[in-house]
C-alpha cells in the first residue's frame, strides 16, 4: 500500500473487512488543513483541504449524492 506522508489513515466502525471483499474507504483528518481519503484495497489516496471536505460532508448529509434507482 503507498503510505501518504504524515497522514494517519482510519477506516469506519461501519466498514467490514471480509476475506473475500477488503474494500474500505479509509480518512486522514490529522494534518492541520488537509484530509486524505484513500482505498483500502490499492492504496491510492486523494487529498482535499478542509474546506472542500467539510463542503463534502454537509452534501452528502443533504442527500446530494445519493444514487437514484
Amino acid at each position: 500500500m503507498t503510505e501518504v506522508p504524515g497522514f494517519e489513515f482510519r477506516t469506519s466502525t461501519a466498514c467490514t473487512y471480509e476475506n473475500n471483499n477488503p474494500r474500505c474507504v479509509e480518512v486522514a483528518t490529522n494534518v492541520p488543513g488537509r484530509v486524505a481519503v484513500r482505498n483500502s484495497v490499492t492504496g491510492r489516496a486523494v487529498e482535499f483541504t478542509a474546506v472542500e471536505w467539510s463542503d463534502f460532508l454537509a452534501g452528502a448529509k443533504l442527500g446530494e449524492f445519493d444514487l437514484s434507482a
